[in-house]
């Protein structure tokens, strides 16, 4: 086993589902992973209209794993027949997602593995005329469909399921952080920290905000800045094995990111 990070106890957010590979990859590195999902992601069965509008579209665009997953179920586990549209992954797991699947994939940013990442790519610069689907979860960021409203293209959502806070006994991870048995916090998305914080008491939140935090982007880690947080560190991409890079320089003394 690699003992890149000597036994420090890692906060992991994710939902339950998505979870376990970075929960074994830290444990693969000497690392202890704490189990704490701050989203529970549920399944919302799309009208078929909208199902029937987003298969006659120029473009798919899938902007998480998890839209993947929910949207393939909706299409009843196939391509539609006769498809003419062409898809874009927001990143690299989630073209992963959507190849096991067998769904090819037109268009995937080459290293920046967010909406400017994919806004940057040639394939989605010229876009007047086409009409555009953004495949995710209820709500979440309009920079995607607006940019491309501003290149003249029509861009509509499809929205296949929704993110809610968990029900969950925060004591063990309160008694933790109380007594400093809390070494890094990972965080990957805004939804993700509000909840973290809702969650906890008064307490808990000032100490855990002096705890190092582990972030995806800077959009995330402006956010924790904005809450206080006082450690914020940003990976160079949203990836499991991007996070763990940034927790093995990190805990080895190293500079990585963002840190205040």
């Amino acid at each position: 086993m690699n003992s890149a990070l000597i036994g420090a106890r890692i906060l992991v957010t994710r939902p339950a589902a998505q979870a376990e590979n970075l929960c074994h990859l830290i444990e693969q590195h000497g690392g202890v992973p704490i189990r704490f999902p701050t989203l529970e992601i549920v399944e919302t069965p799309p009208d078929p209209q909208l199902l029937s509008q987003a298969a006659a579209s120029d473009w798919l665009i899938f902007t998480s794993t998890n839209a993947v997953d929910f949207a393939i179920k909706a299409f009843g586990g196939k391509m539609p027949a006769l498809r003419k549209f062409k898809i874009a992954a927001v990143g690299a797991a989630t073209a992963n997602a959507l190849q096991q699947a067998e769904w090819p994939v037109d268009c995937v940013p080459a290293s920046e593995f967010n909406s400017e990442g994919l806004l940057a790519e040639p394939e989605l610069q010229a876009v007047a005329g086409t009409r555009c689907v953004i495949v995710r979860g209820v709500g979440g960021r309009e920079k995607l469909a607006e940019s491309l409203r501003s290149r003249g293209a029509e861009a509509s959502y499809l929205e296949v399921y929704s993110r809610r806070q968990p029900m969950a006994d925060s004591a063990d991870l309160r008694r933790d952080i109380a007594q400093g048995r809390l070494d890094v916090v990972t965080i990957t998305s805004v939804e993700a920290l509000q909840n973290l914080l809702a969650m906890l008491d008064d307490e808990s939140i000032v100490w855990l905000k002096s705890i190092l935090l582990v972030v995806v982007s800077k959009r995330i880690g402006q956010a924790a800045e904005d809450f206080g947080f006082k450690q914020i560190a940003v990976s160079a991409q949203p990836t499991d094995a991007a996070i763990l890079e940034t927790l093995t320089t990190l805990l080895n003394g190293e500079n990585s990111g963002r840190s205040n």
